[in-house]
């Protein structure tokens, strides 16, 4: 299947992605399949990612260059550090992953990624044991938060949202600490943006991501629930 010279792969029901390699210029690899817990995982295995738009089938796709956020790398700033320093929110691991996933899908409205199917099958992985949130909280309300995929010792972010200031960096910060103390190699942010680049991540090669990605996936993922990160 495809158009011009890269082609865009169809996927059958048989579990099976093409190389990453094989994505076209904008890093689209494929298109089909389901959303099955064994697709999910085999896709973040192998560098790729579900993202597409409601009434769309689903796509695959593997950029490059690839985005991500090595976590002893991390950028806070002075304001930041300050603002931290006022323990203005508790931040916990686990506690609401749907309500998280469903803050960041009716929250991002120019993303219409997240959708209902998309928030169902996440929410299965979280259940299983492979998909975590980070909550942000004040005053005992939920303000802001982020979910991803973690595999061997690499994450997977997947989206934020926020509805105070600095909710989701708050959280994302606090997660690359978690990390970095339990020595995962990367998170992956999957496609750059100016605000990520201020908190240090870096575009790197497709090659190089996927080998930290093997190198990451070399080590047992931490499975099930993180809310012992909590204490």
């Amino acid at each position: 299947m495809g158009d011009g010279l890269m082609p865009v792969f169809r996927l059958t029901s048989e579990l099976l992605f093409p190389h990453p390699s094989l994505a076209n210029e904008d890093g689209i690899l494929a298109v089909g399949g389901d959303l099955s817990p064994e697709r999910l995982l085999l896709a973040y295995a192998n560098g790729i990612f579900p993202w597409f738009s409601e009434g769309d089938p689903i796509i695959w796709w593997s950029p490059n260059p690839r985005c991500v956020l090595y976590p002893d790398k991390i950028i806070i700033s002075r304001s930041m550090r300050k603002f931290l320093k006022k323990n203005l929110y508790k931040v916990t691991f686990d506690k609401c992953f749907k309500d998280v996933i469903t803050k960041c899908s009716e929250l991002r409205k120019d993303n219409t990624w997240i959708t209902q199917d998309i928030i169902e099958s996440y929410s299965l992985l979280h259940q299983l044991g492979f998909a975590h949130s980070v909550e942000t909280w004040y005053e005992g309300n939920l303000v802001g938060g982020l979910y991803g995929v973690s595999l061997g010792k690499c994450f997977f972010g997947e989206s934020m949202f926020s509805i105070m200031d600095n909710a989701s960096k708050t959280a994302l910060i606090t997660l690359t600490r978690k990390l970095s103390e339990l020595d995962f190699l990367l998170i992956d942010c999957q496609v750059y943006s100016k605000h990520l680049e201020s908190l240090g991540a870096i575009n790197i090669d497709r090659d190089e991501f996927l080998e930290c990605l093997k190198k990451g996936l070399g080590f047992d993922t931490i499975r099930g629930s993180w809310q012992f990160l909590n204490e």
